[in-house]
């Protein structure tokens, strides 16, 4: 009976976890919906939004945990049966309780209001965009966010929008947005200024604060690891194509370091 000696290629060695590949499994990563008031959408594609319009009321505006922005509990009338449907839409900045929201093609181009993109002139500012007809909301959907309409094309039934990333997008002049910016707006701008905050703040959207340093840990967790100083010790740019564990870092980089000079948005050829 020979001593064994853990070699390379033996199945029985400990391997060692990947941490971001430990957050992919889920386990304790989950996200935390217990208390998350439903998903925030447009109401369903109907024979009403798409020939003429249908009111809606807002009954109430709620807090939904671990969502910047509030949403809107917005009540129509079914056109098929005797009852009420009941969406979770988003509210825009000047939604109050009690207002009436008018959905479709004919529907008047005010706050609150849902268009297809095709009845909103250029410059208009929209949110909760669809990316597809029909698929109840995409794009400009955190607090505070809007894209704007920059042009139409007739011939091929698009439309241009800048994101708020300030990215240009083209999709089909059918999809629906509601008009005006969604509310919360500016909670960025006050800072946490403590942990108690940001670890609540956490607390109800998933388990991803505090987040470690990889130059604080050991060589054994981390490709930046170790050594007697926090240094990285290797350039900080990494392939796209490394392995996962060594891939850390800025991964397939063009550039790096802050942005100089002023960007060029929204005056460009189109």
């Amino acid at each position: 009976n020979t001593p064994h000696f853990p070699s390379n290629n033996d199945p029985f060695t400990m391997g060692k976890y990947i941490q971001a590949q430990r957050k992919g499994k889920g386990g304790i990563f989950k996200s935390h919906v217990r208390t998350r008031k439903g998903a925030v959408k447009l109401r369903p594609l109907d024979y009403a939004e798409k020939q003429g319009y249908i009111r809606g009321v807002v009954k109430e505006i709620l807090h939904d945990p671990g969502r910047g922005a509030p949403v809107a509990k917005v009540q129509f009338l079914n056109a098929y049966r005797f009852k009420r449907d009941t969406e979770l839409m988003l509210c825009t900045e000047g939604m109050y309780t009690g207002q009436f929201i008018y959905c479709g093609k004919k529907a008047s181009l005010t706050v609150g209001n849902v268009l297809p993109l095709s009845a909103v002139p250029e410059g208009t500012i929209v949110c909760n965009i669809e990316a597809k007809v029909g698929d109840r909301g995409a794009f400009a959907r955190g607090s505070g966010a809007f894209a704007v309409v920059v042009s139409h094309d007739e011939d091929k039934g698009t439309t241009r929008l800048r994101l708020p990333s300030g990215g240009k997008k083209t999709v089909p002049s059918g999809v629906r947005a509601q008009i005006g910016v969604v509310a919360g707006g500016g909670r960025t701008d006050k800072p946490l200024l403590k942990a108690g905050r940001a670890y609540h703040k956490y607390a109800v959207k998933r388990n991803c604060w505090p987040k470690i340093r990889g130059v604080a840990k050991n060589p054994v967790e981390h490709p930046f690891g170790g050594g007697n100083h926090q240094h990285i010790g290797k350039p900080s740019t990494v392939s796209k194509e490394a392995p996962s564990g060594r891939k850390v870092g800025l991964i397939g980089a063009r550039r790096t370091g802050r942005l100089r000079g002023v960007k060029k948005t929204g005056q460009d050829k189109d």
